[in-house]
Protein backbone atom coordinates (compact mmCIF):
# COMPACT_ATOMS: atom_id res chain seq x y z
CA UNK A 1 0.00 0.00 0.00
CA UNK A 2 1.91 2.99 -0.94
CA UNK A 3 2.15 6.51 0.26
CA UNK A 4 -0.44 8.77 -1.17
CA UNK A 5 -0.13 12.07 0.27
CA UNK A 6 1.99 13.76 2.69
CA UNK A 7 0.98 16.83 5.16
CA UNK A 8 3.09 18.56 6.93
CA UNK A 9 2.11 21.86 9.23
CA UNK A 10 5.11 24.24 10.76
CA UNK A 11 7.36 21.03 10.54
CA UNK A 12 11.19 22.11 10.29
CA UNK A 13 11.29 24.15 7.24
CA UNK A 14 7.48 23.59 5.97
CA UNK A 15 4.97 26.11 6.53
CA UNK A 16 1.99 24.31 5.16
CA UNK A 17 2.66 21.46 2.37
CA UNK A 18 0.42 19.21 0.90
CA UNK A 19 2.25 16.75 -1.15
CA UNK A 20 0.91 13.65 -3.67
CA UNK A 21 3.46 11.54 -4.60
CA UNK A 22 3.30 8.85 -7.52
CA UNK A 23 2.93 5.62 -7.03
CA UNK A 24 5.84 4.63 -9.17
CA UNK A 25 9.47 7.03 -8.47
CA UNK A 26 9.09 10.33 -7.41
CA UNK A 27 12.33 12.53 -8.19
CA UNK A 28 12.78 15.60 -5.67
CA UNK A 29 14.57 18.52 -6.79
CA UNK A 30 15.25 21.69 -5.52
CA UNK A 31 18.17 24.15 -4.06
CA UNK A 32 19.44 23.44 -0.74
CA UNK A 33 17.31 23.71 2.58
CA UNK A 34 14.44 23.41 0.38
CA UNK A 35 13.25 20.27 2.56
CA UNK A 36 13.84 17.12 0.24
CA UNK A 37 15.64 15.33 3.10
CA UNK A 38 13.32 16.46 5.41
CA UNK A 39 10.36 15.29 3.26
CA UNK A 40 11.09 11.34 2.79
CA UNK A 41 12.99 11.22 6.61
CA UNK A 42 9.46 11.83 7.37
CA UNK A 43 7.31 9.65 5.24
CA UNK A 44 10.25 6.84 6.49
CA UNK A 45 9.47 7.07 9.97
CA UNK A 46 6.12 6.62 9.28
CA UNK A 47 6.29 3.35 7.34
CA UNK A 48 8.91 2.00 9.16
CA UNK A 49 6.77 2.21 12.43
CA UNK A 50 3.95 0.29 10.71
CA UNK A 51 6.38 -2.69 11.03
CA UNK A 52 8.07 -2.11 14.34
CA UNK A 53 5.11 -1.05 16.11
CA UNK A 54 7.02 2.35 17.63
CA UNK A 55 6.07 5.46 19.10
CA UNK A 56 5.65 7.37 16.14
CA UNK A 57 7.14 10.76 17.96
CA UNK A 58 10.00 8.48 19.51
CA UNK A 59 11.15 7.78 15.44
CA UNK A 60 10.87 11.34 14.38
CA UNK A 61 13.00 12.14 17.33
CA UNK A 62 16.28 9.16 16.55
CA UNK A 63 15.35 9.87 12.62
CA UNK A 64 15.99 13.79 12.64
CA UNK A 65 17.77 14.05 16.05
CA UNK A 66 17.10 17.38 17.59
CA UNK A 67 19.27 19.08 20.05
CA UNK A 68 18.37 17.35 23.22
CA UNK A 69 16.53 14.68 21.94
CA UNK A 70 13.28 17.49 22.17
CA UNK A 71 10.65 17.01 20.00
CA UNK A 72 9.61 20.41 19.69
CA UNK A 73 12.44 21.83 18.04
CA UNK A 74 11.20 19.78 15.01
CA UNK A 75 8.22 22.58 14.20
CA UNK A 76 9.21 25.53 12.43
CA UNK A 77 10.86 28.18 14.52
CA UNK A 78 8.69 31.02 15.08
CA UNK A 79 7.92 33.21 18.11
CA UNK A 80 5.33 32.47 20.59
CA UNK A 81 3.45 29.01 21.13
CA UNK A 82 3.23 27.00 17.60
CA UNK A 83 2.05 23.88 17.28
CA UNK A 84 3.70 21.48 14.33
CA UNK A 85 1.45 18.48 12.57
CA UNK A 86 2.44 15.57 10.10
CA UNK A 87 0.06 13.55 8.60
CA UNK A 88 0.86 10.30 6.15
CA UNK A 89 -1.62 8.62 4.10
CA UNK A 90 -1.78 5.33 2.67
CA UNK A 91 -5.12 5.36 0.63
CA UNK A 92 -7.62 5.51 3.14
CA UNK A 93 -4.80 4.73 5.82
CA UNK A 94 -3.82 8.28 8.20
CA UNK A 95 -1.04 8.85 10.93
CA UNK A 96 -1.29 12.09 12.00
CA UNK A 97 0.96 13.75 14.52
CA UNK A 98 1.02 16.75 16.32
CA UNK A 99 2.85 18.49 18.90
CA UNK A 100 3.51 22.14 20.96
CA UNK A 101 6.96 24.05 20.10
CA UNK A 102 7.44 23.20 23.91
CA UNK A 103 7.31 19.76 23.76
CA UNK A 104 10.44 17.86 25.15
CA UNK A 105 9.40 14.13 25.38
CA UNK A 106 7.55 11.93 22.97
CA UNK A 107 5.11 11.53 25.13
CA UNK A 108 3.58 15.04 24.73
CA UNK A 109 2.64 14.53 20.91
CA UNK A 110 -0.80 13.68 20.12
CA UNK A 111 -1.00 10.99 17.83
CA UNK A 112 -4.13 9.46 15.99
CA UNK A 113 -4.68 6.31 13.52
CA UNK A 114 -2.47 4.24 14.48
CA UNK A 115 -3.81 1.31 15.50
CA UNK A 116 -5.23 0.60 11.91
CA UNK A 117 -1.84 2.12 10.37
CA UNK A 118 0.02 -0.37 12.20
CA UNK A 119 -2.16 -3.25 11.36
CA UNK A 120 -1.29 -2.71 7.84
CA UNK A 121 2.29 -2.93 7.63
CA UNK A 122 4.53 -2.04 4.92
CA UNK A 123 7.57 -2.77 4.24
CA UNK A 124 10.22 0.36 3.69
CA UNK A 125 14.25 1.21 3.17
CA UNK A 126 15.75 4.76 3.68
CA UNK A 127 19.39 4.76 1.73
CA UNK A 128 21.20 8.00 3.42
CA UNK A 129 24.11 9.84 1.28
CA UNK A 130 26.82 8.24 3.57
CA UNK A 131 27.25 4.46 2.59
CA UNK A 132 27.36 2.14 6.03
CA UNK A 133 28.12 -1.24 4.81
CA UNK A 134 31.78 -0.78 5.57
CA UNK A 135 31.59 0.58 9.30
CA UNK A 136 28.96 -2.00 9.87
CA UNK A 137 31.09 -4.38 12.20
CA UNK A 138 29.93 -3.79 15.86
CA UNK A 139 27.76 -0.46 15.03
CA UNK A 140 24.23 -2.30 15.57
CA UNK A 141 25.30 -3.98 18.63
CA UNK A 142 26.95 -0.37 19.82
CA UNK A 143 23.59 1.75 18.58
CA UNK A 144 21.23 -0.82 20.65
CA UNK A 145 23.39 -0.04 23.79
CA UNK A 146 24.61 3.59 23.45
CA UNK A 147 23.20 6.57 23.19
CA UNK A 148 25.62 7.71 19.67
CA UNK A 149 24.52 10.58 18.09
CA UNK A 150 23.84 8.66 14.78
CA UNK A 151 20.38 9.61 13.14
CA UNK A 152 18.59 5.63 12.90
CA UNK A 153 18.55 5.71 9.26
CA UNK A 154 22.14 4.17 9.78
CA UNK A 155 21.14 1.64 11.90
CA UNK A 156 18.09 1.06 10.04
CA UNK A 157 20.24 0.23 6.52
CA UNK A 158 22.28 -2.06 8.10
CA UNK A 159 19.32 -3.99 9.98
CA UNK A 160 18.17 -4.62 6.26
CA UNK A 161 20.84 -5.31 4.84
CA UNK A 162 21.82 -7.95 7.03
CA UNK A 163 18.51 -10.06 6.27
CA UNK A 164 18.57 -13.77 5.55
CA UNK A 165 17.45 -14.43 1.98
CA UNK A 166 13.94 -15.51 1.54
CA UNK A 167 12.71 -19.01 1.00
CA UNK A 168 11.59 -20.30 -1.83
CA UNK A 169 12.50 -19.69 -5.27
CA UNK A 170 13.70 -16.29 -6.83
CA UNK A 171 11.21 -15.26 -9.27
CA UNK A 172 11.99 -14.10 -12.46
CA UNK A 173 12.34 -10.56 -12.74
CA UNK A 174 13.90 -10.31 -9.40
CA UNK A 175 16.43 -12.61 -10.91
CA UNK A 176 17.39 -10.74 -13.92
CA UNK A 177 17.93 -7.47 -11.80
CA UNK A 178 20.04 -9.80 -9.66
CA UNK A 179 22.09 -11.04 -12.39
CA UNK A 180 22.15 -7.70 -13.72
CA UNK A 181 24.05 -6.25 -10.92
CA UNK A 182 26.18 -8.81 -9.98
CA UNK A 183 27.85 -8.03 -13.37
CA UNK A 184 27.92 -4.66 -12.58
CA UNK A 185 29.81 -5.05 -9.46
CA UNK A 186 32.08 -8.08 -10.70
CA UNK A 187 30.06 -10.46 -8.08
CA UNK A 188 28.11 -11.30 -5.10
CA UNK A 189 27.87 -10.00 -1.71
CA UNK A 190 28.28 -12.00 0.87
CA UNK A 191 28.18 -11.98 4.80
CA UNK A 192 30.87 -12.87 7.69
CA UNK A 193 30.42 -12.35 11.66
CA UNK A 194 28.46 -9.18 10.69
CA UNK A 195 31.20 -8.15 7.73
CA UNK A 196 30.02 -7.21 4.05
CA UNK A 197 32.25 -8.48 1.45
CA UNK A 198 32.34 -9.45 -2.53
CA UNK A 199 32.97 -12.42 -3.59
CA UNK A 200 34.43 -12.70 -7.13
CA UNK A 201 36.80 -15.20 -8.89
CA UNK A 202 39.08 -13.53 -6.54
CA UNK A 203 37.66 -14.36 -4.05
CA UNK A 204 36.10 -12.51 -0.44
CA UNK A 205 37.40 -8.56 -1.23
CA UNK A 206 36.00 -6.54 2.38
CA UNK A 207 33.98 -3.87 1.66
CA UNK A 208 36.81 -1.54 3.23
CA UNK A 209 38.61 -2.02 0.11
CA UNK A 210 35.83 -1.24 -2.79
CA UNK A 211 35.05 2.10 -4.01
CA UNK A 212 31.99 3.55 -2.90
CA UNK A 213 29.85 3.34 -5.77
CA UNK A 214 30.56 -0.26 -5.66
CA UNK A 215 29.05 -0.51 -2.18
CA UNK A 216 26.15 1.07 -2.74
CA UNK A 217 25.26 -1.42 -5.48
CA UNK A 218 26.37 -3.88 -3.28
CA UNK A 219 23.61 -2.54 -1.02
CA UNK A 220 21.01 -2.70 -3.28
CA UNK A 221 21.76 -6.12 -4.89
CA UNK A 222 21.47 -7.59 -1.31
CA UNK A 223 18.23 -5.44 -0.61
CA UNK A 224 16.89 -7.14 -3.63
CA UNK A 225 18.16 -10.97 -3.10
CA UNK A 226 17.01 -10.96 0.51
CA UNK A 227 13.46 -9.69 -0.24
CA UNK A 228 13.20 -6.07 1.07
CA UNK A 229 12.51 -4.63 -2.04
CA UNK A 230 9.23 -6.46 -3.30
CA UNK A 231 5.86 -5.25 -4.44
CA UNK A 232 4.39 -3.09 -1.85
CA UNK A 233 7.33 -2.01 -0.68
CA UNK A 234 8.80 1.66 0.08
CA UNK A 235 11.93 2.66 -0.93
CA UNK A 236 13.96 6.44 -0.31
CA UNK A 237 17.38 7.31 -1.21
CA UNK A 238 19.05 9.99 -0.57
CA UNK A 239 21.35 11.68 -3.50
CA UNK A 240 22.12 7.61 -5.58
CA UNK A 241 24.66 10.03 -7.09
CA UNK A 242 27.02 10.54 -4.04
CA UNK A 243 30.53 8.70 -5.24
CA UNK A 244 29.04 6.85 -7.94
CA UNK A 245 30.69 7.19 -11.35
CA UNK A 246 28.82 8.85 -14.15
CA UNK A 247 28.86 5.69 -16.04
CA UNK A 248 26.73 3.81 -13.78
CA UNK A 249 23.87 6.33 -13.43
CA UNK A 250 22.32 5.27 -16.65
CA UNK A 251 22.54 1.23 -15.27
CA UNK A 252 21.33 2.21 -11.78
CA UNK A 253 17.95 4.39 -13.46
CA UNK A 254 17.16 1.32 -15.40
CA UNK A 255 17.16 -0.59 -11.94
CA UNK A 256 15.21 1.59 -10.25
CA UNK A 257 13.05 2.10 -13.23
CA UNK A 258 12.24 -2.15 -13.32
CA UNK A 259 11.48 -2.12 -9.75
CA UNK A 260 9.09 0.50 -10.29
CA UNK A 261 7.56 -1.95 -12.70
CA UNK A 262 7.36 -4.29 -10.43
CA UNK A 263 5.33 -2.26 -7.39
CA UNK A 264 8.14 -0.70 -5.75
CA UNK A 265 7.34 3.32 -4.63
CA UNK A 266 10.49 5.12 -5.14
CA UNK A 267 11.51 8.53 -3.93
CA UNK A 268 15.24 10.01 -4.52
CA UNK A 269 16.05 13.49 -3.82
CA UNK A 270 19.42 14.47 -6.31
CA UNK A 271 21.23 17.20 -7.46
CA UNK A 272 22.95 15.77 -10.27
CA UNK A 273 22.09 16.79 -13.86
CA UNK A 274 22.58 13.38 -15.35
CA UNK A 275 20.22 11.44 -13.07
CA UNK A 276 17.63 13.68 -14.05
CA UNK A 277 18.34 12.96 -17.48
CA UNK A 278 18.92 9.33 -17.13
CA UNK A 279 15.42 8.93 -15.63
CA UNK A 280 13.85 10.90 -18.33
CA UNK A 281 15.48 9.40 -20.86
CA UNK A 282 15.20 5.89 -19.86
CA UNK A 283 11.04 5.98 -19.04
CA UNK A 284 8.69 4.53 -21.03
CA UNK A 285 5.34 5.77 -21.59
CA UNK A 286 3.50 3.10 -19.14
CA UNK A 287 6.18 4.42 -16.16
CA UNK A 288 4.52 6.33 -12.99
CA UNK A 289 7.35 9.10 -13.05
CA UNK A 290 6.83 12.30 -11.65
CA UNK A 291 9.27 15.11 -11.33
CA UNK A 292 8.88 16.98 -8.20
CA UNK A 293 10.91 20.68 -7.90
CA UNK A 294 10.65 22.34 -4.41
CA UNK A 295 11.65 26.14 -4.07
CA UNK A 296 11.01 28.96 -1.67
CA UNK A 297 8.34 31.52 -2.76
CA UNK A 298 10.15 34.63 -3.54
CA UNK A 299 6.95 36.81 -1.54
CA UNK A 300 7.04 34.32 1.27
CA UNK A 301 10.34 33.19 1.68
CA UNK A 302 8.06 30.01 2.45
CA UNK A 303 8.86 26.46 0.66
CA UNK A 304 6.17 25.25 -1.93
CA UNK A 305 6.42 22.44 -5.08
CA UNK A 306 5.84 22.15 -8.27
CA UNK A 307 4.86 18.18 -10.08
CA UNK A 308 5.38 17.40 -13.83
CA UNK A 309 5.66 13.92 -15.49
CA UNK A 310 7.56 15.60 -18.35
CA UNK A 311 11.55 16.66 -17.35
CA UNK A 312 11.13 19.85 -19.68
CA UNK A 313 8.01 21.29 -17.31
CA UNK A 314 10.42 20.69 -14.18
CA UNK A 315 9.82 24.57 -12.96
CA UNK A 316 11.67 25.32 -11.39
CA UNK A 317 14.97 23.36 -12.25
CA UNK A 318 17.94 24.75 -10.77
CA UNK A 319 20.09 21.87 -11.65
CA UNK A 320 19.36 22.36 -15.33
CA UNK A 321 19.76 25.71 -15.13
CA UNK A 322 23.74 25.76 -13.52
CA UNK A 323 24.02 22.86 -16.32
CA UNK A 324 23.24 25.00 -19.05
CA UNK A 325 25.04 27.94 -17.57
CA UNK A 326 28.22 26.05 -17.73
CA UNK A 327 27.45 25.13 -21.35
CA UNK A 328 26.93 28.95 -22.00
CA UNK A 329 30.18 29.53 -20.42
CA UNK A 330 31.85 27.13 -22.25
CA UNK A 331 30.91 28.29 -25.85
CA UNK A 332 31.56 31.83 -24.88
CA UNK A 333 35.05 31.13 -24.16
CA UNK A 334 35.48 28.85 -26.81
CA UNK A 335 33.97 31.83 -29.26
CA UNK A 336 36.57 33.94 -27.64
CA UNK A 337 39.01 32.09 -28.44
CA UNK A 338 38.21 31.50 -32.37
CA UNK A 339 37.89 35.81 -32.43
CA UNK A 340 41.76 35.80 -30.94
Amino acid sequence: MVITRISLENFTAFKELKFQPSPGINVLVGANSTGKTHLMKVAYAACDISKTKANFAEKLIRVFLPSGRALGRLVKRQKGSIRGAVEVYRNSLKLRISFSNHATVPDSATVTGAKDWMAHPVESVYIPAKEMLSNAPGFRSLYAQREVHFEEIYADILDRAYRPTLRGPVDPERKKLLTYLQKLIEGKVVIKEEEFFLRNKQGNLEFTLLADGMRKLGLLWLLIQNGTLLNGSILFWDEPEANLNPKLFGPLIEILLQLQRMGVQIFLATHDYVILKEVDLRMKSEDKVLFHSLYRDKNTGEIKYLSTSEYLRIHPNAIAETFADLYNREIKRSFGEVAK
